[in-house]
């Protein structure tokens, strides 16, 4: 069977940049890898928006999230973080595992953190040294207003750490414009390629913070990573070569296509898939800010989205994903990030629908599938 791959992540990875993966392995130390690692760190800047230099992490972007925590801030210090699902609840998790006192802004699922709840937050604990949130929360597949969230806290003197790990490569980044200070990415998602890189941007400001940072730190020390990625053309640890070699090809084949292009491809796959949700009479979860990387669909009362994912796979070798938490069973999830095009998303459609038959939802075979054919049209 055939399988397709439209979960938030992994993403599908190109034939090329898998043929680039699959080369002899090389050693890390070499004038060779140098070149290379080289290469991707200075394609890595446009697509952050920064003229920082962007540092390359042997991890998932977890480990990019726990490198920006332990780096900026240290035990006992007060930070503000946007809980509007459960990545950023993992930054309120990150902050308690560190010793550091997080101050939860709560916001609905599937809705944007509004610039008020930040200003207020920072009324309540002036003293934060840093605001945490997501610019697109993965698992309610809505995104966070950056720029202005960037305003206030650069007005009350704090950081801002901002997770992009399906924002970077799915839509325009600003990281100097919205003053964001750290900005983590992961490698698994819009970048195409498979897990296992983390990416983290700091601003000047954070990289003074971090040298006068004593937060204990060995393996994320992102001042001897940066040190050796800079001075060294190579990295502190072992290097990720794999997938160094592989995210070196998938950037070339990104400004290959030009980032507006790229930009715009995302856009139109969610545009075409939250117009075959609505002819299909269907909600999203996320309706006022949808993210551009991911779709929530929510599945009809009554019915098991689990069952309807577990359906798809199985049966039609078709993978999206559910919802996490309380949603759970309750939202379907629908990626288009990576190695996707438009006309990819007719294949996800049909096989939603199918399966929105399969678990009883009363629905008309080949609305969504229309809808998504009407709007590539409209973009040609």
């Amino acid at each position: 069977m055939k399988k397709y791959l439209f979960t938030p992540g992994p993403a599908p990875v190109p034939p090329e940049v898998l043929l680039e993966m699959s080369r002899p392995v090389i050693h890390h130390r070499t004038p060779e890898f140098s070149a290379i690692l080289d290469s991707a760190r200075e394609r890595m800047r446009p697509l952050y928006g920064t003229k920082s230099e962007v540092i390359l992490l042997a991890s998932t972007g977890t480990g990019a999230m726990e490198a920006a925590v332990i780096n900026l801030l240290q035990p006992g210090e007060h930070a503000i973080f946007v809980n509007g699902g459960k990545f950023g609840e993992r930054w309120g998790k990150l902050l308690a595992a560190f010793g550091m006192i997080g101050h939860e802004v709560r916001v609905e699922w599937g809705r944007a953190a509004r610039p008020e709840q930040i200003e207020d937050a920072f009324k309540a604990y002036p003293e934060s040294r840093a605001v945490l949130v997501q610019a697109s929360e993965t698992s309610t597949c809505a995104i966070h207003p950056i720029a202005p969230i960037g305003e206030i806290t650069r007005k009350h003197g704090a950081m801002l750490i901002v997770d992009g790990i399906t924002s970077v490569g799915v839509f325009e980044q600003k990281m100097d414009e919205w003053s964001v200070d750290a900005f983590v990415t992961g490698s698994q998602k819009a970048l195409m390629l498979p897990p296992g890189l983390g990416m983290v941007a700091l601003s000047p400001r954070a990289l003074e913070v971090a040298k006068a940072n004593k937060t204990p730190r060995f393996y994320f020390d992102l001042m001897k990573e940066l040190k050796a990625q800079r001075d060294e053309h190579t990295t502190a640890w072992t290097a990720a070569v794999s997938l160094i070699l592989g995210l070196n090809k998938s950037l070339e084949m990104i400004h290959s296509e030009g980032l507006p292009n790229v930009y715009a491809r995302h856009a139109l796959m969610a545009e075409a898939t939250r117009d075959a949700a609505s002819a299909l009479g269907l909600k999203l979860l996320s309706p006022d800010n949808p993210a551009p990387g991911v779709t929530g669909i929510l599945i009809p009362e009554g019915l098991d989205g689990g069952k309807l994912v577990k359906f798809l796979r199985d049966n039609l070798g078709v993978s999206i994903q559910g919802g996490q938490d309380r949603m759970k069973g309750k939202l379907a999830r629908i990626g288009h990030m990576g190695h996707l095009s438009p006309f990819d998303m007719l294949i996800a459609i049909g096989a939603f629908e199918i399966g929105l038959k399969q678990i009883g939802a009363k629905i008309n075979l080949g609305a969504g599938v229309a809808a998504v054919q009407a709007r590539i049209a409209r973009s040609i």
